[in-house]
């Protein structure tokens, strides 16, 4: 039985062990890069107080569940995501870390944190794509984690979303190694 990996390096690791394929894996590595970027950024212009591992594992771990569904690894598809967690929670992960394989696509549900919230961010924004609900929605909740105004959150924010998918291309490149 594994547990719960406690950073993103293990993660990786795990997804090696489930039988990830190389491209996979390194799809994850390269969303932990956004993500990593996303936090730092995230830290110097806010007062935030969230779980930065746990999104960095969760990271590295969203997309498990393509494993099982491997058609869902070139073409959209929703199945991979309960079963991501499903597969996880069954090796021993934690529910709050397995959770992450559905939530970093249905980042429309009312009951996100803001750590499911970076992990749905990250996920777009490593590839540089900017889904303007999804930056509305992680506004509104660094706004109430920082107990600022919303326009001024934003201000800050999309500079920092901004950045992070202006070093997409980089990313992609090293995607197709």
């Amino acid at each position: 039985m594994v547990t719960t990996p406690t950073n993103p390096r293990d993660a990786l690791a795990l997804l090696v062990v489930l039988g990830a394929p190389p491209h996979l894996v390194r799809h994850h590595e390269l969303v932990v890069e956004a993500a990593e970027l996303l936090i730092r950024e995230l830290r110097r212009s806010f007062s935030l107080r969230f779980d930065a591992q746990r999104v960095l594992v969760g990271a590295a771990l969203h997309d498990a569940g393509k494993i099982k569904h491997p058609s869902e690894l070139n073409v959209p598809g929703s199945a991979h995501e309960r079963e991501g967690e499903a597969m996880l929670l069954a090796h021993g992960v934690a529910p709050n870390v397995a959770r992450f394989c559905w939530t970093h696509a249905a980042w429309t549900h009312s009951e996100l944190t803001l750590e499911d919230l970076l992990v749905a961010a990250a996920d777009k924004l490593w590839r540089g794509k900017r889904e303007g609900e999804l930056e509305q929605r992680l506004i509104a909740a660094l706004a109430a984690s920082a107990g600022m105004p919303a326009w001024e959150a934003f201000s800050r924010a999309d500079e920092i979303f901004a950045q992070v998918a202006a070093e997409a291309d980089e990313r992609l490149d090293r995607s197709r190694t």
